[in-house]
């Protein structure tokens, strides 16, 4: 009876022996949190989509918190409105950053790049690109397996089962980013969001010569130079055979547009362009 007495007490004992010591270590090697990190974590969305370039929001708040430069800093999910608010709240300025938003760069859809052969595997863009060059002549061109879709947590891109292409929502895009990485064609690209949601680009990425890009799909950029001899703005660039336009450049002419042998400029979200007309006047 005494041994079992005699027990309970030293293990009591030692439990509160090493209770004490575990108080003090916890003391000395605790690490106080600035609470501010907490506070900008709550104005943020809390959607931990990555976009900002960090882990999760909470990443995001506590560098937000610690640095001295919050220039390069954004949250495109919350958007201006956001990082403005996160700013008051730390006495702080945010710096003004251009919204965004995800641009597919290929038109090639069934009509215009029709299909040569069928692939019977996984329904996934990264196993079918890892595996051969397509199912059309164009081995550049969208895959239309959907994995930018599964990859979006905002809904805000899906694949047209007509088109076999994908379709940016304009209302629910984040800019996140996360359906560019997700392609492994690296066709989805984050463009200015632009004026009244205007933008230009190619909508190609095909980098053969021009007669086998046409070929493979009608409309190719063939890389006639066309555009980049009219702009007015040196916005346009031809490498590879292949045009680009440059976001910060472009002033949005649309000069390039109709000198396209091959649509394969892209505007969107203009006013429809005025025509001439022209009397003909009869003797």
């Amino acid at each position: 009876m005494n041994t079992i007495i005699y027990t309970i007490l030293i293990l009591t004992a030692l439990g509160g022996l090493l209770s004490v010591v575990l108080y003090f270590v916890a003391q000395k090697f605790k690490v106080v949190e600035d609470p501010r990190i907490d506070e900008v974590c709550a104005l943020l969305p809390g959607a931990n989509c990555g976009g900002c370039g960090f882990a999760g929001c909470r990443a995001f708040a506590e560098t937000f918190v610690k640095s001295d430069d919050i220039s390069t800093l954004n949250c495109p999910v919350g958007g201006s409105a956001t990082m403005n608010s996160i700013a008051c709240h730390l006495g702080r300025v945010a710096a003004a950053v251009e919204q965004q938003i995800a641009v597919v760069r290929c038109n090639g859809s069934c009509e215009h790049r029709p299909r040569t052969n069928t692939f019977d595997g996984a329904n996934s863009c990264a196993v079918f690109a890892a595996t051969y060059a397509g199912d059309t002549a164009c081995s550049f061109g969208c895959l239309g397996k959907g994995d930018c879709e599964l990859s979006c947590t905002f809904d805000a891109i899906h694949i047209n089962p007509q088109t076999l292409l994908p379709e940016v929502d304009e209302e629910k895009c984040t800019a996140c980013g996360a359906c560019v990485k997700a392609c492994p064609k690296l066709l989805i690209e984050l463009r200015k969001k632009g004026p009244k949601n205007r933008r230009i680009y190619v909508s190609c990425m095909n980098k053969d010569k021009g007669g086998i890009a046409r070929k493979a799909c009608s409309v190719a950029c063939i890389g006639c130079t066309k555009c980049q001899k009219i702009c007015p703005f040196e916005a346009i660039t031809i490498e590879n055979s292949l045009a680009y336009i440059d976001p910060v450049k472009c002033r949005l002419c649309r000069k390039c547009v109709p000198e396209c042998p091959t649509t394969s400029i892209v505007e969107l979200n203009f006013p429809p362009r005025k025509t001439e007309n022209i009397e003909v006047k009869q003797n």
